[in-house]
C-alpha cells in the first residue's frame, strides 16, 4: 500500500507574505532582503509565482518611499474590494461582523496566541501569522475556506494593475485552489457614503419616506377647553 505523502509546511512562505502586506515604510522595507530569501529557501510556490512576489520586492525596493506609502493607502485603506479586513467582504458594516470577530479572535486563543493591541482579528497578515502556527494539512484547509474571499481580492487588486496581485495569487496557491477573479461589487463612492443627509431635505432620511412621495400625517385630537360656570368661584 501506497502512504500519502504529507503536505510540506509553508510557515516560513506564510509569514513573509504577512510581512509583505504591511505597511511598507522604510523599517518594513530594510527586511525586504530576508523576506525574498524565506521564499526561495522554502520552496512552497512555484517558481512563476516566486518571480511575480519577486518583482513586488523589487519595486518596493527600488521606488521613492513617500510615493510607495501613499499608493499602498490609496490601494488597500480607501475602498472595500481590496480592504485587507477580511470581514469586510462578507458580512459589511452589519450586525455580524462584531460576532464574527469574537469568534475568529476565540479561535486564536485556543491555539495560544493573542492579539497586540489595537490588531483586530480579521486584518489580513494577522489571519496569515495565525495559519502558520498550524499544521500544513490543517493551514491548507483554513485558507481554502477563505478561498472565495482571496479571489474577490485578486479580482480587484487584477483590475488596479499592482504587483501586489501576487500575493493573494500565492495564497490562493498555498490553499490549492486557482486564482481567478471574481465579478466587482459596484461600491458606492467613498465620499458619498459618507456624506451627511441634507438638513430637512423633504423632511426625509434614510428608512422614512423620501422627497416627492406622500408624507405620513397624524392627526391628534385634542381635548374641548370648558368654561367657567356661573357660580364656580371664578373672578372675573
Amino acid at each position: 500500500m501506497f502512504k500519502q505523502a504529507k503536505p510540506a509546511s509553508a510557515s516560513g512562505t506564510l509569514r513573509a507574505l504577512a510581512a509583505l502586506l504591511a505597511y511598507p515604510d522604510a523599517g518594513m522595507r530594510v527586511f525586504l532582503p530576508q523576506i525574498g530569501a524565506v521564499l526561495a529557501d522554502e520552496h512552497a510556490l512555484g517558481a512563476g509565482r516566486l518571480a511575480e512576489i519577486d518583482a513586488l520586492i523589487t519595486h518596493l525596493t527600488l521606488g521613492d518611499g513617500l510615493a510607495i506609502e501613499a499608493a499602498y493607502v490609496d490601494l488597500f485603506d480607501c475602498g472595500r474590494a481590496t480592504s485587507l479586513h477580511l470581514f469586510e467582504h462578507v458580512h459589511g458594516d452589519s450586525r455580524e461582523r462584531g460576532p464574527a470577530m469574537i469568534d475568529l479572535a476565540q479561535t486564536y486563543e485556543k491555539a495560544g496566541l493573542y492579539l497586540g493591541e489595537g490588531q483586530l482579528p480579521d486584518y489580513l497578515p494577522v489571519v496569515l501569522e495565525f495559519v502558520s502556527t498550524q499544521p500544513p494539512a490543517e493551514a491548507r484547509a483554513f485558507l481554502a475556506e477563505m478561498a472565495h474571499i482571496f479571489n474577490a481580492i485578486f479580482g480587484a487588486l487584477q483590475r488596479r494593475g499592482t504587483p501586489y496581485v501576487a500575493i493573494l495569487a500565492a495564497m490562493l496557491e498555498l490553499a490549492g485552489e486557482k486564482a481567478q477573479a471574481t465579478p466587482p461589487v459596484k461600491e458606492a463612492p467613498l465620499d458619498e457614503a459618507w456624506a451627511e443627509p441634507v438638513v430637512f431635505d423633504g423632511c426625509s432620511t434614510q428608512g422614512q419616506a423620501k422627497p416627492g412621495t406622500p408624507q405620513p400625517i397624524h392627526l391628534v385630537r385634542r381635548a374641548r377647553a370648558t368654561t367657567p360656570q356661573a357660580g364656580s368661584g371664578a373672578s372675573a
